[in-house]
């Protein structure tokens, strides 16, 4: 592990999974996490975890960004001392207004509804999402009910606690605080590694767009829509088959 996002989601983590990865790290996000580690996840929720864990699970990943990560950050720096912290912020309310956004953007997107129902692959997310989303006041994961947060003023408060923890707790010569819209040249500088030529640095989930840019982006995501679409297919040919035998 060489670099561990803090900061919350909706304060750029996307964009940072694209940056890191342009600049080649190997990074894991929420889906990777949850599809290769979701299983470990959950175990660290119901019985804990310790350094040995983190250490396995993340022996071969460059990076890590959002959820659950970004709030076991503490215990990844422990993991990997070599590790660079970097603490992604946004104005407060703007990221609030950006959660509610995002939130009504999910709840509203019906292929993906289907995909968490439909299918294998969706089906493990929603039990990663009961912890995932637990963490950040995030209620209601079963995939046909709207999801909610908890009230402002708490998640303004653990926004800012978050936040100040890792201000007051990362080592300071290991700790950037970062605002994406700073691009490429405060990162790079800090993690020692040359600026992307000709490479504009990348702005993602902008307007909470996140669904319809992993499905044209991330394998994991495009996975559970095939998964989806053979679902659908089989129902299809099983119907077709009871329509021929009882009614022709």
């Amino acid at each position: 592990m060489k670099v561990i996002v803090a900061g919350m989601p909706k304060t750029g983590t996307k964009s940072m999974f694209a940056a890191l990865t342009l600049l080649g790290y190997e990074v894991y996000d929420w889906m990777e996490n949850f599809y290769y580690l979701g299983d470990d996840w959950l175990t660290i929720n119901e019985k804990g975890g310790n350094i040995s864990d983190f250490r396995r699970m993340y022996e071969n990943v460059d990076a890590v960004t959002d959820s659950p990560p970004c709030m076991y950050w503490e215990e990844l720096a422990e993991a990997f001392p070599e590790a660079k912290i970097i603490l992604t912020i946004r104005d407060e309310t703007k990221w609030y207004n950006s959660m509610v956004g995002q939130m009504e953007s999910l709840s509203n997107d019906y292929l993906l509804k289907c995909m968490l129902a439909f299918t294998y692959t969706g089906w493990k997310c929603v039990q990663y999402r009961k912890f995932a989303l637990g963490l950040l006041g995030i209620r209601n994961v079963w995939p046909w009910t709207r999801l909610t947060l908890f009230n402002e003023e708490a998640m303004r408060r653990m926004f800012r606690k978050h936040n100040d923890d890792v201000l007051k707790r990362a080592p300071k010569d290991r700790l950037l605080v970062y605002r994406v819209n700073e691009g490429w040249e405060p990162l790079c500088k800090f993690l020692d590694v040359e600026i992307p030529k000709n490479i504009p640095f990348p702005h993602k989930n902008k307007g909470a767009s996140l669904v319809k840019e992993l499905l044209k982006e991330d394998d994991i995501m495009i996975y559970m829509e095939r998964q989806l679409y053979v679902f659908f297919a089989i129902v299809f040919f099983v119907l077709a088959v009871v329509c021929v035998k009882y009614f022709f």
